[in-house]
C-alpha cells in the first residue's frame, strides 16, 4: 500500500511539474527575458536621466530673462535719455516741464520699430503716454492683438507640447509676481516705477498668467538731474518661452532616435547573452533529465571568445566529467558486485555443507572458511568504502605544503620500527636529494598513504633480506619519487592492468583474499588528484632478466 501511495504520490509530481507551474531549474519562456527586460530598463534609463537634466532648462530659461532684462534696460536708458532731451521744455518760470504731446509723439516713433510696450508716468502719478494706446498721430486709441494664424501641429509637436506643459507645472518659478494690469493705471501700481521715481533703475520679471513671462524696466525721466517723470518698458517673455521649447523640442528629436538605437541595441545585446545561456540552460535540463540514458551535448560556443563561451567550455567538460563519472560509478558498481559475489557464493556453499554434515574435522574446516571469507568480505567492504569516498574527501580537505623528503624519511624509520619483529626482513635503503626544494601542494594523510602502500607491495614481493631502494629528488618543477624492489617483478602485459580496480597480483603462497585489489587503484586517484602521475616497470640485468619492479611517482611542486 505504501509503495502504491508512493507511486501515485510521484505522479502527480510529475504531472504538476509537467502541466502546472515550471519545474525547478527550466528555462522559462518567455518573449521578453528577464535578462532582456533588466538590459533595456537600465539602457532607457541610463538615456532618460540625463535627457530628463536637459528638458529642465531652468538656468538656460533663467539666463534669457536676465539676457532680455539686460536689454530691455539698455532700451529704456535710450527712451529716458530721448524724452529728456526732446520732451522736456522749459517754462517762462523756469521749472522743466514735459511736453505731454510731444512725449507721446516720440513714444509713438521709439516703438514703432521696437517691439516693446512703454508708459510714461508723470510726477503725479499719472500716466501721460502708453504706446499700447497711441494712434499714428499720437491720438488714444485702444489697440487689439489678433491671434497668430494657427500653424500645422504635428503629433511630435503636440507631444513636445505636453511635455513642455509638464515641465513648467513642474519647474516653474515660483518666486515670479502674477502681472497685473489696472483700468486706470498709476505710478504707484508697479514697484519699479516708484523706485524710478526716486532715481533708482530697476527691471522685473513676472508671470503673464498663461504660461509666459512679462518683462519690465523702469527708469526716471530726467534733465539737469531733475526726475521729470518715470518711463516704464514691458516685454513680452514669449520668445523665452519659445527659445526654450525649442531647445527641448531639438533635446526629444535627438532623444527619440537614441531611444529607437538604444532600444535595438538593447535587443542585440540582449539576444547575444540571453538567448545562448537560454540554449545552455535547456541543454543543462536535458542533461540532467538524460542523465543514464543518452548522452546530450552542451553547444559549444567556445568560438565566442567571451564569459559566454568560456561558460559554454566549462559546462561541456562538466557535462563530460559527469558521463564520465556515471560511467565509472556504473562499472564500479558491477566490479563491487562481482567481487563481492565470489565470497557471499563460497559462504553460503560452505554454510549450507556445514548444516549437513556431522563429522567435526570437516566442520572446524569449513568454519575455517567461513571465517576467512568473512574477514575477507570485511576487508573488501573497508577498501570499496575508502576507495568511494576518496572524491569527497580529496575536495573538502586542506591542502598545505608537504615535504616528501621527510615524508619518506618518516614512512622508513616505521617500517625498520615494525620489520625488527621478522626474522629476515627486506632493507629499505633511502636516497633523499640534499639539493632543491622538495615540497609539493598535497594532503598528507593521502600522499602518505600512497607511498605506505607502495612499501607494503615492495615488502611482500621482495625476497628475504632483499634490497628495497628509495630515491627522492626535483627535476624542475617537479619532485620526482622512485622505488624499486628485488622481487619477481611484473607479469609481461599487467603494467597498467595492476593500477584497474579488483586486479591482484599477489606472491606466490600467500593466502588467497588477503588483499581486495584497490590498493594500486586507489594510490594512482589520488596521485592524479594532485596532478601528477605513477607507473610501473621491470627492472632487467644486461642479459635482459627481470631483477624486481619499479614504482615512479612525479608530483609537480606548483
Amino acid at each position: 500500500m505504501n509503495s502504491r501511495d508512493d507511486s501515485i504520490s510521484e505522479q502527480q509530481a510529475s504531472h504538476k511539474r509537467d502541466g502546472g507551474a515550471p519545474a525547478a531549474g527550466r528555462p522559462r519562456r518567455l518573449i521578453f527575458s528577464p535578462l532582456t527586460r533588466r538590459i533595456l530598463a537600465i539602457n532607457i534609463l541610463a538615456l532618460a536621466i540625463p535627457v530628463g537634466g536637459l528638458l529642465y532648462l531652468g538656468p538656460y530659461r533663467d539666463s534669457l530673462i536676465e539676457t532680455e532684462l539686460e536689454a530691455l534696460r539698455t532700451q529704456t536708458d535710450i527712451f529716458a535719455g530721448a524724452l529728456g532731451e526732446g520732451a522736456i521744455q522749459t517754462e517762462p518760470s523756469g521749472k522743466q516741464a514735459l511736453n505731454v504731446a510731444h512725449a507721446r509723439d516720440m513714444i509713438r516713433r521709439l516703438t514703432a520699430a521696437a517691439s516693446v510696450r512703454a508708459r510714461l508716468y508723470l510726477n503725479s502719478g499719472e500716466i501721460a503716454a502708453d504706446s499700447r494706446h497711441l494712434g499714428d498721430r499720437g491720438r488714444l486709441v485702444r489697440v487689439l492683438s489678433l491671434p497668430p494664424p494657427p500653424d500645422d501641429v504635428t503629433a511630435v509637436r503636440r507631444f513636445a507640447s505636453m511635455v513642455d506643459w509638464l515641465l513648467d507645472q513642474m519647474y516653474a518659478r515660483t518666486d515670479l509676481e502674477t502681472y497685473k494690469e489696472a483700468q486706470r493705471q498709476t505710478i504707484s501700481d508697479y514697484p519699479e516705477t516708484r523706485l524710478a521715481l526716486a532715481g533708482e533703475v530697476t527691471g522685473v520679471a513676472r508671470h503673464d498668467g498663461v504660461g509666459g513671462y512679462v518683462l519690465s524696466v523702469a527708469m526716471p525721466v530726467q534733465r539737469y538731474r531733475q526726475v521729470i517723470g518715470v518711463i516704464m518698458l514691458s516685454h513680452s517673455g514669449s520668445d523665452i518661452q519659445e527659445a526654450v521649447r525649442n531647445v527641448r523640442f531639438v533635446v526629444l528629436q535627438v532623444f527619440a532616435g537614441a531611444l529607437i538605437i538604444t532600444v535595438l541595441l538593447s535587443f542585440y545585446l540582449a539576444g547575444t547573452i540571453a538567448r545562448p545561456v537560454h540554449s545552455l540552460a535547456e541543454a543543462a535540463v536535458h542533461v540532467r533529465r538524460g542523465l543514464g540514458g543518452e548522452v546530450v551535448e552542451i553547444p559549444d560556443m567556445t568560438r565566442r571568445g567571451d564569459e559566454i563561451g568560456d561558460l559554454s567550455g566549462a559546462l561541456r567538460d562538466m557535462t563530460r566529467a559527469l558521463y564520465q563519472r556515471i560511467d565509472a560509478i556504473g562499472r564500479f558498481a558491477a566490479d563491487v558486485s562481482h567481487e563481492i559475489k565470489n565470497p557471499l557464493t563460497s559462504l553460503r556453499s560452505a554454510v549450507e555443507t556445514a548444516a549437513r554434515i556431522d563429522d567435526p574435522t570437516q566442520h572446524r574446516r569449513l568454519m575455517t572458511i567461513i571465517l576467512d571469507d568473512v574477514q575477507r568480505l570485511d576487508r573488501l567492504i573497508s577498501d570499496i568504502s575508502d576507495y568511494s569516498r576518496l572524491d569527497a574527501e580529496m575536495g573538502r580537505e586542506m591542502w598545505e605544503p608537504v615535504d616528501v623528503g621527510d615524508m619518506i624519511r618518516v614512512l622508513g624509520d616505521i617500517h625498520q620500527t615494525t620489520a625488527e619483529r621478522a626474522e629476515t626482513p627486506p632493507r629499505i635503503e633511502i636516497d633523499i636529494s640534499p639539493d632543491g626544494n622538495l615540497r609539493v601542494p598535497a594532503m598528507e594523510g593521502r600522499l602518505a598513504q600512497v607511498f605506505r602502500n607502495l612499501i607494503g607491495n615492495a615488502v611482500s614481493f621482495s625476497p628475504a633480506d632483499g634490497l628495497i631502494q628509495i630515491k627522492v629528488a626535483r627535476e624542475g618543477d617537479t619532485v620526482i619519487v622512485t622505488l624499486s624492489d628485488e622481487g619477481p617483478g611484473i607479469p609481461a602485459g599487467k603494467l597498467g592492468a595492476i593500477f584497474d580496480r579488483f586486479y591482484s597480483e599477489r606472491p606466490v603462497g600467500e593466502k588467497f583474499g588477503t588483499h581486495s585489489g584497490l590498493g594500486l587503484s586507489i594510490s594512482k586517484q589520488i596521485i592524479e588528484a594532485h596532478n601528477g602521475t605513477i607507473h610501473a616497470e621491470n627492472r632487467t640485468a644486461e642479459d635482459g632478466c627481470i631483477t624486481g619492479a619499479r614504482f615512479i611517482v612525479r608530483l609537480p611542486t606548483q
